[in-house]
């Protein structure tokens, strides 16, 4: 095979529709957009309208509330901070906090706190210091010896 005979596979690539470029190519003169009528004209925007008619998602009933300033946790399984122990990218000698944790790659960002759920299995005594944990994650890691200590965030505040 030489340079000047690489080619794409058949199929791979789609001429680009022209519109309005003469009769013979079919979409000449209206460019495929009727004759007349706001769809036929530029700037249309007008998803969702159904003609005068109440949309669907007007129709529909709005159900629950989404609290606006609600907190989102970075969510770490204990299988998953073992298997790290394991692969020597946290050490278990010391506290592992939340910055230990991103540091390590395990976490990509703390958001507002970390919390620790208990999917997966830990052997090692680990000492671990977060900002929430589920009931089963305290019990497993207090059944290995170690200690989970859930800290209060910190509230960042300003005050204008």
């Amino acid at each position: 095979m030489k340079l000047n005979e690489l080619r794409d596979n058949d199929g791979a690539t789609k001429k680009r529709k022209r519109v309005g470029r003469g009769p013979g190519s079919g979409t000449g003169k209206m460019g495929g957009r009727g004759i007349k009528g706001q769809k036929s004209r530029s700037g249309v925007a007008i998803n969702g309208y159904e003609g005068g008619q109440m949309p669907l998602y007007q129709r529909l009933p709005k159900r629950g509330f989404n609290k606006p300033n609600r907190k989102s946790y970075a969510v770490v399984n204990l299988g998953l901070i073992q298997k790290f122990v394991d692969a020597k990218k946290i050490d278990a000698g010391s506290t592992i906090t939340e910055d230990v944790l991103v540091a390590s790659g395990l976490v990509r960002r703390k958001l507002d706190g970390v919390r620790v759920l208990a999917k997966g299995d830990v052997t090692a005594k680990l000492t671990l210091e977060v900002t929430g944990a589920s009931k089963s994650a305290v019990a497993a890691v207090e059944k290995a010896g170690g200690s989970l200590t859930v800290a209060a965030p910190v509230a960042e505040t300003s005050e204008a």
